[in-house]
């Protein structure tokens, strides 16, 4: 097709336009864009080497946690409902950053809102304000276990409106347990493990278990009470038992229900490698104060440990 002479006039005009601009504005905004993306991985960095629990080579590491292939995870692929065909999840829809692995005398609940926790805190001190989903593994027991695994969004690339994700953040409990989708792949362990956890299962977790949503401004926890199911603690006790030679991945996914939701992704997995229970930091749980939260889910100093208000409810 030949151009027409308005078509080249206004060609020209754009052209002149951006040659007459001033030579740093055309970079201005990639520039800005590099130096999110600048704070952003030195933050998450600093979130990943923070946490109680330490990143390990995902092959050959002990005593810690690592980011497993997403195409290691069989998910409902784009003709699942006609074929019940599954393919392989790919990268992750969000990043780690971050395990912690704490002990308390105590259930550690809406954990991010404790006064010392190192996320929030980072958060409020950094630039960089990307949405976090950090998932809160509570194990019952004499001392309380918590295995908290945390993905975030960079600002740069935040979770799109519209999608199966944002509707799971945004939506009400009922949805987010009717979705939750916990996919287990035990990687090594003995045959006692493989046997009663299974080498690849899924599962609603919030169908099978308790789970309480803490949604605020900058991030959703969920809250998964292991010890709300007979069943899985019965599970989980026998597992325990064999913590230090078991490697587990985990990972998360909003289960699609609808054709126009396929195919499945992750939005964040980890692959727990041998971990040894008498490494669990000690955390005090808060009996006064909380950091708080305004109604509209900004953090804020410290209030007391009201769970009445609005300020503390999911939404």
């Amino acid at each position: 097709m030949i151009p027409t002479k308005s078509k080249s006039k206004h060609h020209h005009r754009s052209s002149v336009a951006a040659a007459s601009s001033p030579p740093n504005h055309r970079s201005s905004t990639s520039t800005t864009a590099q130096n999110d993306d600048v704070i952003q991985e030195e933050w998450r960095a600093a979130a990943i080497s923070g946490g109680t629990l330490k990143r390990v080579d995902p092959e050959s590491g002990t005593n810690g946690w690592a980011s497993p292939s997403g195409d290691l995870f069989l998910l409902r692929g784009p003709n699942f409902f006609a074929t019940k065909s599954k393919t392989p999840s790919g990268q992750y829809l969000l990043q780690p950053c971050g395990v912690d692995w704490l002990r308390s005398t105590s259930k550690l609940d809406h954990y991010l809102s404790h006064p010392q926790n190192r996320i929030v805190n980072a958060l409020k001190k950094s630039k960089s304000k990307p949405f976090i989903i950090a998932i809160n593994l509570q194990i019952p027991g004499k001392d309380h276990h918590s295995a908290i695994f945390y993905f975030s969004s960079p600002e740069s690339d935040p979770v799109q409106p519209g999608s199966l994700l944002h509707r799971f953040i945004q939506s009400d409990d009922n949805f987010r347990n009717s979705r939750l989708k916990l996919v287990n792949r035990i990687v090594k362990g003995p045959w006692i493990v493989k046997t009663a956890v299974g080498s690849h299962s899924a599962c609603l977790l919030g169908k099978a278990l308790n789970c309480r949503y803490h949604k605020m401004q900058n991030y959703l926890e969920i809250d998964v009470d292991i010890g709300s199911s007979k069943v899985a603690s019965a599970i989980l006790h026998l597992a325990l038992g064999y913590t230090s030679s078991v490697t587990i991945d985990m990972g998360f996914v909003v289960e699609a229900q609808s054709e126009e939701e396929l195919p499945e992704k992750l939005f964040g997995a980890v692959r727990v490698c041998q971990m040894e229970m008498g490494a669990a930091s000690f955390v005090q749980t808060p009996s006064v104060k909380k950091v708080s939260i305004s109604s509209n889910g900004k953090l804020g100093g410290e209030a007391g440990n009201s769970q009445n208000g609005d300020s503390l409810k999911s939404n």
